[in-house]
């Protein structure tokens, strides 16, 4: 193909998708979305990998916080251990309970080993908002996604819908219960319990 052939033709494909081109080098909204200005503040979490050490401190400071049962399969947050070998294949142990079991590290060459807090990603589209048949669970202006329990009739739908697995049915309340970034901490301009300790 000429030069000319070649310039003629990308000329009509830009024609065809100018608009969508055009918006998306604008940074444009895709098409169907609205463009969404967060009013205030947006509340938004990180976490260093590179410093977590897997003492699990936040689990039980979160549990300890929110009132969530001790048994390691409550949880608002947890912690995830990756062993990478020299094979590659990542292998992922969960800490669920803040206190890590007295596993043997594989003897085998292991290429790189870190710890991995996880918690409620505060979803912009939160598919467990979508999905409550009484409007229990909701998000706030400033982001975050909260439970109320008084609404909540532990039908367990968010629980499903959630692709990260980080919400659960508390067993005093037979609610949904998930990671809220200590909301009261925050309204009170207080750390999270697991960012404090």
């Amino acid at each position: 193909m000429d030069r000319r052939s070649f310039l003629k033709k990308l000329l009509s494909a830009l024609a065809l998708s100018g608009g969508a081109l055009g918006g998306f080098l604008r940074g444009a909204p895709a098409w169907g979305q609205a463009k969404e200005e967060p009013a205030g503040k947006l509340w938004g979490f990180g976490v260093s990998v590179d410093k977590c050490i897997g003492c699990a401190r936040c689990v039980v400071a979160c549990k300890t916080e929110n009132n969530v049962p001790k048994e390691p399969f409550f949880y608002r947050t947890w912690v995830e251990r990756y062993m990478i070998p020299r094979t590659g294949e990542a292998e992922v142990t969960n800490i669920h309970t803040g206190l890590a079991p007295d596993e043997e590290v594989p003897s085998r060459p292991i290429f790189r080993s870190f710890f991995v807090p996880k918690l409620c990603n505060q979803c912009a589209h939160p598919p467990c908002v979508q999905v409550c048949p009484v409007g229990a669970t909701f998000s706030t202006d400033d982001g975050v996604v909260l439970v109320n329990d008084n609404t909540c009739i532990g039908c367990r739908y968010c629980i499903q819908a959630c692709p990260y697995g980080a919400r659960y049915l508390h067993p005093a309340t037979d609610t949904a219960d998930k990671c809220t970034f200590c909301y009261h901490r925050l309204d009170r301009e207080l750390l999270p319990a697991c960012v404090e300790v």
